[in-house]
């Protein structure tokens, strides 16, 4: 029986926490939007959302699972996005030129790095003066958050990657038919609401996970929302820029010792199931838990999946 989820992306998730806490981190002038769910007391775990994501795109399922087991979610607009600084005076990248570029193999610029991207998640700690935390990256997040924990071994107890890898794509690893399509149009068209309400709708039915259905309807308003909340959609091209510019980083996570545990479903059609795995044979001291329902999303039938072997592992690292 499928359940029905309403997959929300509006900053009504802050309303169920009285502790709730938000502010701005600067990084070397980059302003940095977060909001800390608290409580202050609890073990606190970072939360790095994916490509062009805004920190509303976190289910505020996942917010409750964690506070209801002792943790202190914080999540932030990761810059470009959200309420964080924008850089569209930088303008688009030239897709046709830059996608000559990756289809050749000559060296590609961005406008900011992975590494850029990872030093904004250590100044929202640094702010809220966390000298250590968990962290949690998704997709693009799982990217940054390598960097980040790589370069900060000692800020973090455990590292908890979910739909992502350590390989730049490349032809073998680019998603396939409409979701390339879907992907490649937002990265250079430019689109009326309309369309990128329908957008949104069909990618999400692309990624989420086998039990989930949407209200369409709900989701619609919901975009809109956050379409209001942050109108910037260029972000997402230089978002994508800055994954292309990256090297792969499986030396990288070769040499991570934090507490690792990599989520990755069967069915990803996004991100290849096997580099996931790869990221979990590189990582030392790591563990993998393969999700067979799971797409590309930590929708509410996948964190009911996940919950107890997600929070058992942040436990058994906190012991450790």
């Amino acid at each position: 029986m499928k359940h029905l989820i309403y997959l929300y992306l509006t900053i009504s998730f802050f309303s169920f926490t009285e502790e709730l806490n938000e502010g701005y981190a600067f990084n070397e002038g980059t302003k940095i939007f977060y909001v800390d769910y608290g409580p202050e007391d609890a073990s606190p775990i970072l939360l790095v959302q994916g490509l062009g994501g805004q920190l509303t795109f976190w289910p505020s399922e996942l917010i409750k699972m964690l506070q209801k087991n002792g943790f202190r979610p914080i999540v932030y607009d990761n810059r470009d996005v959200g309420l964080s600084q924008s850089f569209e005076e930088s303008g688009k990248p030239n897709f046709l030129w830059n996608y000559f570029k990756w289809y050749t193999g000559l060296p590609m610029q961005s406008v900011y790095s992975l590494s850029d991207m990872a030093s904004d998640g250590i100044a929202i700690l640094d702010k809220l003066e966390i000298k250590k935390s968990h962290i949690l990256g998704i997709s693009m997040g799982g990217m940054i958050s390598q960097r980040m924990v790589f370069n900060h071994q000692s800020r973090f107890i455990s590292y908890i990657q979910v739909a992502s890898m350590a390989k730049v794509p490349d032809h073998t690893t680019l998603p396939r038919n409409e979701l390339r399509k879907i992907i490649e149009d937002r990265s250079y068209k430019n689109q009326s609401i309309e369309e990128r309400v329908e957008r949104s709708i069909r990618l999400f039915e692309i990624l989420s996970s086998e039990d989930a259905t949407i209200d369409k309807d709900k989701f619609a308003d919901e975009v809109i929302k956050n379409i209001e909340r942050s109108p910037n959609e260029s972000g997402f091209s230089r978002h994508l820029q800055a994954i292309l510019a990256d090297k792969d980083r499986y030396d990288l996570i070769s040499q991570i010792n934090v507490p690792t545990l990599v989520i990755h479903g069967e069915v990803d059609p996004l991100i290849p199931f096997n580099e996931g795995k790869k990221s979990a044979e590189m990582i030392p001291n790591s563990t993998f838990l393969a999700v067979e329902k799971m797409s590309h999303l930590l929708d509410p039938p996948i964190i009911d999946i996940i919950e107890e072997p997600l929070v058992s592992y942040m436990r058994l690292a906190e012991s450790l």
